[in-house]
């Protein structure tokens, strides 16, 4: 790429993703198909024109927040593209929340409307209707799916749709108008909106899904993230409709069998994954046809080279490019790329953003040497909305400061060395979790595995190990041992774990992270336990 994109003065990403590609003749190709049925890129503008006029008739236009509380699905496509037609900004959210969270949201964005799975409506109208009374503003209220009577104040998602025009003029909304929000993963507090504009995803999209990824009219795709994350949004929505591709949808939870069932249906060629679902499709003893997958994206958390190996001895053809994002940045800013896995990192930096490894201390970082990423690139968020604070402390200038800590080598691929947060100090010295997980978990006795930093009854930190064994094994009375003494032989005797604690599964967030939070809660509650 010799020159980064840029975008015209008003912009629109309904445009840009759907509506030119309309234009450009591809109207009646197949754009998204969720179960048995299949939507060309004209239906699904023609529907998503209706619900900007549906929009249109209850006030909800410029600047207004849409929160969409939707599964995988028609309705979902439909949604986002009707917002960005109001010149809205979505806000996308997991339907399976709780009446808490679900509460939080619905004060914290504000929304002016809410487009909601029916399933949601017996816990959230309730909190929406104690909203609208706290506040004295009224909601416009869509639910979609079901012909059950609906709570009293909310609309049916189809009669709103029913007789408005299929065809629309997009609100005259400015590349630096708010597009969206994303939510930050929430695993120290409640989660925030990274506020972001309609330029910061059209650019993305150019670097890195078009001129880095090489995507293509001719790829399907489908998604372990569903598609209220932005990792989702972006690889099985946004990207796909840049270049005219074809995604495969299903509201229900990913496993194995059901992407197993949908690559060999649709000949999926682009395959949006995360390390714990592609240790589930490695471990299926069931016998499948992966040769139509070219790409297999992995991200959200770190993916153990022993992992990598045997997805590659399984499934030779599906190329694993780990990267990693953030909903600040919108999406994956470092990569590994075709012909250029390096494994154990996560690539090189993608085209069109810079970045910085910076020492405690505020120097530079050497190659070679550990720090905390500062990453900058034109799809940086504006702010954290309602979080001064916080903002300042993430986005100074152009540059994003991540928590997360990196090493670059004198050929500048990068290695994930955890977050700053999750940081052991052992013996006086910094020891990253992964480090002990991938050594556990390259064991034949271990599945999975989290590190944690507990006290050891005299006030200094140990690594404690929270273990899924591998399916068939059993505990023995020596396996503790076992584990330990290996750890022992393979990295520096001051990491090895000292307590080692079996479970069934790690708790993870919507996100599938491991919330290391919830293991340190086990801990107390267990130390509670003793003391008791």
């Amino acid at each position: 790429m010799s020159e980064l994109p840029t975008f015209p003065e008003r912009f629109n990403l309904a445009e840009y993703y759907l509506d030119a590609r309309v234009q450009e003749g591809r109207g009646e190709r197949i754009a998204m198909c969720v179960g048995e049925r299949s939507f060309t890129y004209a239906e699904i503008q023609a529907r998503s024109n209706q619900l900007r006029h549906a929009f249109g008739a209850r006030s909800i236009g410029l600047e207004d927040r849409v929160l969409m509380l939707l599964f995988d699905g028609q309705e979902f496509v439909e949604t986002w593209f009707g917002t960005l037609k109001a010149g809205a900004a979505f806000c996308m959210a997991n339907p399976l929340l709780t009446a808490e969270d679900l509460e939080y949201l619905v004060s914290y964005t504000r929304a002016r409307a809410i487009v909601a799975d029916h399933s949601l409506l017996e816990r959230l109208a309730p909190i929406v209707a104690a909203h609208e009374a706290k506040t004295g503003r009224a909601i416009t209220k869509f639910a979609v799916g079901s012909n059950a009577p609906l709570q009293a104040g909310w609309e049916a998602y189809e009669d709103a749709l029913c007789d408005q025009p299929t065809a629309t003029k997009n609100a005259d909304t400015s590349r630096d108008d708010v597009a969206g929000w994303l939510f930050t993963s929430g695993t120290t507090g409640k989660p925030k909106g990274a506020v972001h504009y309609h330029r910061h995803f059209a650019f993305n999209t150019e670097v890195y899904a078009k001129n880095t990824l090489g995507l293509n009219e001719d790829d399907v795709f489908v998604s372990v993230s569903r598609l209220f994350f932005g990792y989702g949004t972006g690889t099985n929505l946004m990207f796909p409709f840049a270049v005219g591709g074809k995604i495969v949808l299903f509201p229900e939870k990913p496993t194995a069998d059901r992407l197993f069932d949908a690559i060999e249906k649709h000949r999926v060629t682009v395959l949006t994954n995360v390390p714990a679902m592609i240790r589930q499709m490695v471990d299926s003893e069931r016998e499948v046809d992966l040769s139509s997958v070219r790409i297999c994206l992995s991200a959200g958390e770190a993916l153990p080279e022993p992992l990598y190996v045997r997805w590659k001895a399984r499934f030779p053809t599906a190329e694993i490019l780990d990267g990693i994002g953030s909903a600040e940045m919108f999406h994956i800013y470092i990569t590994n790329r075709l012909g250029d896995v390096r494994l154990g990192s996560l690539g090189r930096l993608v085209e069109g953003y810079e970045a910085r490894i910076v020492r405690p201390d505020g120097g530079e970082a050497g190659p070679g040497e550990m720090g905390r990423l500062w990453i900058k690139g034109e799809s940086a968020a504006l702010c954290y909305f309602g979080d001064q604070d916080k903002s300042h402390a993430t986005f100074r200038g152009p540059w994003c400061i991540s928590a997360d800590l990196f090493r670059r080598d004198e050929n500048g691929y990068f290695y994930y060395e955890g977050r700053s947060d999750d940081m052991l100090k052992v013996r006086g010295q910094f020891v990253s979790p992964l480090e002990i997980e991938e050594c556990l978990e390259s064991h034949p006795l271990v599945s999975q595995c989290a590190i944690v930093g507990v006290d050891d009854g005299e006030g200094l930190t140990v690594p404690k190990a929270f273990v899924v064994m591998t399916e068939g094994e059993t505990i023995e009375s020596d396996t503790k041992d076992v584990l330990t003494e290996y750890c022992k032989t393979t990295l520096t005797r001051y990491k090895f774990p000292r307590l080692i604690r079996f479970v069934d599964s790690l708790p993870r967030n919507d996100r599938g992270k491991v919330m290391r939070r919830t293991l340190l809660e086990m801990h107390a509650a267990e130390e509670a336990k003793a003391l008791a």
